[in-house]
């Protein structure tokens, strides 16, 4: 069977997850306590019907969700089934917001505090967040832009035939995006923001695309990007990878980056494989 561990902060989307999961033919199950995993995992082998998906959710609900989960996946894993682990996260600012706008109490503490059940969840998990497969940070992204996002990993994973790409710009301002496989930093390259006529803009305007692109050193970038990638990705598919997340990034996320990963959106379109592409901070950059 291919068993899923779904696992992460409190109010980082760990439910929306789980329901998806279950719309693709998953059979869930939440807090069932970690010793008796590899008893439920048999059972479920052993049943009528067949069962070939299971997702099992561990968080800190469960106390003693931290004692010993490496040998029972390693005990899963001997018995012939592929264990992978969804790491679910979101910065303390999105957490705090969600849990107040939910009225929840956090699990983790008894207080009341919820930065203090934050802080002490994150110190939990910790060892769990290391032997993640995946890290998914929900802090940008709607409950369909989540769920789109975990379908697209599970189906790739399936599938073994085509890839799913998530190329997005970002601005450093604000952060490089937890999710990312690989960032390419295009802050050396000439920024629109200095020129008057083309400050407010962003790079999907085409006079900031055309300023871009007209220097020899973002031609000569771009050459060296696509010749890198085409390196790069046979080699991710052989090692199974069926989800890889490419960042690019410039100071404020609205200008440089935002053409970069326009022009970029035409390279992986000769491709065989799934493409999404998104502007984190392009609207930030606007707001007066």
């Amino acid at each position: 069977m291919r068993i899923l561990i779904i696992t992460g902060l409190s109010g980082s989307g760990k439910s929306t997850a789980v329901r998806a999961l279950e719309d693709e033919g998953f059979f869930c199950q939440d807090n069932l306590p970690v010793t008796l995993f590899p008893t439920f995992v048999e059972l479920v082998d052993k049943a009528k019907e067949r069962v070939r998906d299971v997702a099992l959710v561990m968080d800190i609900r469960g106390r003693d969700f931290h004692e010993g989960y490496e040998k029972v996946f390693q005990e899963i894993g001997e018995a012939g089934h592929f264990v992978e682990v969804l790491f679910f996260d979101a910065t303390d600012e999105v957490l705090i917001r969600r849990f107040s706008e939910t009225r929840r109490r956090h699990p983790a503490t008894d207080s009341g505090s919820v930065p203090e059940g934050i802080r002490y969840e994150r110190e939990q998990l910790a060892g769990l967040r290391r032997l993640a497969g995946m890290i998914i940070d929900t802090s940008e992204l709607n409950v369909h832009q989540l769920r789109e996002l975990v379908v697209s990993h599970v189906k790739g994973d399936l599938g073994g035939r085509e890839m799913t790409i998530h190329l997005q710009s970002f601005g450093y301002r604000y952060g490089i995006p937890l999710e990312s496989d690989l960032v390419m930093d295009v802050r050396f390259l000439p920024n629109p923001y200095f020129v008057p006529e083309l400050k407010e803009f962003s790079g999907l305007n085409p006079h900031v695309r055309d300023y871009v692109l007209k220097h020899e050193e973002t031609r000569i970038f771009l050459n060296k990007f696509r010749d890198m990638l085409e390196f790069l990705l046979p080699g991710y598919r052989r090692e199974g990878k069926s989800y890889l997340t490419i960042s690019i990034g410039c100071t404020g996320g609205r200008h440089r980056s935002v053409v970069i990963t326009e022009e970029m959106r035409d390279f992986f379109r000769t491709k065989q494989m799934n493409l999404n592409v998104s502007h984190r901070d392009m609207k930030k950059g606007l707001e007066k």
